[in-house]
């Protein structure tokens, strides 16, 4: 075998010069050329019948073949007439189609022949691969366990002695195969008996991960903070429930409750169904001058509701308090609470008069009846963690601009649900205040915009699922648009200008854009279909 020393290709010339006398004219030279993540082409070959196999240095990755070829073209001739031809095995991901068909120097032709063996994308095989083996690296651990979580490849472990990150609250079991290094001719057997169930379990819970705890170093640091504040405060401490189920530990802030019925996520897990009432809160911002106003009767109609349980007024209106005699009677409590710095963010506050877990959230301009107050509750039992509503919105990213866009045109899909008519958790007003930071809830009170755009980036983040718009009247829009305490807020310009500002605003500090397309809307069974009336549960929905 005739190995050459490991320095530069730049050298093969002075290298190759005299060839052994053992060279016969009709042998071959080959080269085969593999390209490596990071670094350097190899080669590597020997003599076997008849076909040089050369081992030759690495070299940087911008030294290509075509400069290769460039540098045997120098060789003297006595050394090119030892070959019959050259063969250039290609193992590179890309590579330049435009080189010489064949070597020439002087009079002597050698043919070149380009054989590409495989042309592959690391990427693109670790996503179409199932399980990825994971060895120990220059240490214990290895950059290959990430680069597997986020491609949903199932790790297999092979690194004995190696403490995976965040064992200490992540059960891995749950989303890696650990195996043992010393024996490693077991791994085959032992990956075939994994059921496909199980398969996707695991590769679920490698995207959960990934996504919750190891997709930046932002997440990785809150991550080890949460963790260190456990450790400190194990009275609160988050159970390994909550950190191996969606949304994360990140999101299920302990300080709300020790108790995961009190959270929107856990309900299956516990066998508890969804909270049987809901809290309304209208956000009040104009006098209350006329028994006639919208707000009363939306009141009205809220409380009518079966189940209702209160009814809280936010008073964020500059003019005093209404007198108590100026409140209709109803059949559940109303509570009026004036709003101290009477800003946006307020209406989200986690207030403690709020004592069921659903919150029906309505701006004081809403025209619904009792019907679709009712359909409303009834789907968002069947989805406690998301918004559940009426008004729908959307975004989309503009090209011509290069940013993301707001619409409220009436097309066949929306990403958002407004909070004007909307139901959703309660724990979602304590998130809303403790997770998301100052500069974002003073952005919206400086505006007095933007708070329902803010909350559906938030759930939806929490979420990684679209809110659910349920079936309206057809007059919705307009009717909003025509009441007189917010016509000029619709209607300005600068108003939709603010939101599509804060859109972008919002998608800078989550770092992506979380709200998510949907195109389902829920409508009641048998809504409008051609039966009786009277069979018919939400009847009076189609009669609107």
């Amino acid at each position: 075998m005739f190995l050459l020393p490991t320095r530069q290709i730049r050298e093969l010339q002075g290298i190759l010069c005299t060839p052994p006398s053992w060279y016969k004219p009709t042998t071959p030279l080959l080269l085969a050329l593999s390209s490596v993540k990071w670094g350097h082409f190899t080669c590597s070959c020997s003599d076997n019948q008849h076909k040089l196999w050369i081992t030759c240095p690495a070299f940087q990755r911008h030294v290509g073949v075509g400069e290769l070829l460039s540098l045997l073209s120098l060789m003297p001739v006595h050394f090119l007439t030892c070959f019959s031809m050259l063969a250039i095995e290609l193992l590179v991901n890309e590579w330049d189609a435009q080189w010489s068909p064949s070597l020439e120097h002087e009079e002597h032709l050698v043919p070149v022949v380009f054989v590409t063996i495989c042309r592959y994308d690391y990427r693109e095989m670790l996503h179409n691969a199932t399980f990825c083996l994971v060895p120990r690296g220059r240490r214990l651990g290895s950059f290959r366990f990430l680069e597997a979580l986020q491609a949903a490849c199932v790790p297999v472990m092979l690194s004995n002695g190696w403490e995976l990150p965040f064992s200490e609250v992540i059960n891995w079991n749950q989303a890696a195969v650990i195996g043992d290094e010393r024996l490693l001719l077991q791994i085959p057997s032992t990956i075939r008996s994994i059921h496909q169930d199980k398969i996707l379990a695991l590769r679920q819970q490698t995207q959960f991960l990934w996504e919750a705890y190891f997709s930046s170093v932002e997440k990785i640091v809150l991550t080890t903070l949460e963790i260190i504040q456990d450790r400190i405060f194990k009275h609160i401490s988050r159970n390994s429930l909550i950190w191996n189920k969606h949304p994360g530990g990140l999101f299920v802030l302990p300080q709300y409750s020790s108790y995961l019925g009190d959270f929107p996520y856990y309900y299956a897990n516990l066998g508890l169904k969804p909270p049987s009432k809901f809290t309304a809160v209208i956000h009040a911002v104009t006098p209350l001058v006329s028994q006639s106003q919208p707000v009363l009767k939306l009141l009205m109609a809220a409380a009518k509701s079966q189940y209702c349980a209160q009814i809280i007024v936010l008073w964020n209106c500059d003019k005093p308090l209404p007198a108590k005699h100026r409140w209709p009677a109803t059949t559940v409590p109303v509570i009026v609470i004036e709003g101290e710095s009477k800003v946006m963010s307020s209406r989200f506050l986690p207030y403690d008069n709020i004592v069921t877990d659903a919150v029906l959230s309505l701006d004081e301009d809403t025209v619904l009846s009792t019907t679709e107050v009712d359909f409303a509750f009834t789907v968002w039992q069947s989805f406690p963690e998301r918004i559940v509503g009426y008004p729908a919105r959307s975004h989309f990213w503009d090209n011509s601009k290069e940013r993301w866009g707001y619409t409220s045109k009436w097309t066949n899909d929306y990403s958002m649900v407004l909070t004007g008519a909307a139901i959703y958790h309660k724990y979602y007003h304590y998130l809303y205040t403790h997770y998301l930071p100052a500069s974002l809830k003073n952005m919206v009170d400086q505006l007095a915009n933007c708070e329902d755009i803010l909350m559906n980036f938030l759930v939806s983040a929490v979420t990684k699922l679209p809110p659910i718009k349920v079936t309206q009247k057809k007059q919705y829009k307009e009717t909003m648009m025509g009441q007189t305490s917010r016509a000029s807020r619709w209607a300005d310009p600068d108003h939709f200008a603010q939101r599509q500002s804060c859109m972008n605003t919002f998608a800078s500090w989550f770092g992506y854009m979380p709200l998510i397309h949907s195109q389902m809307r829920l409508d009641p069974v048998l809504f409008k279909d051609q039966v009786s009336i009277l069979r018919k549960k939400y009847r009076d929905i189609e009669r609107l």
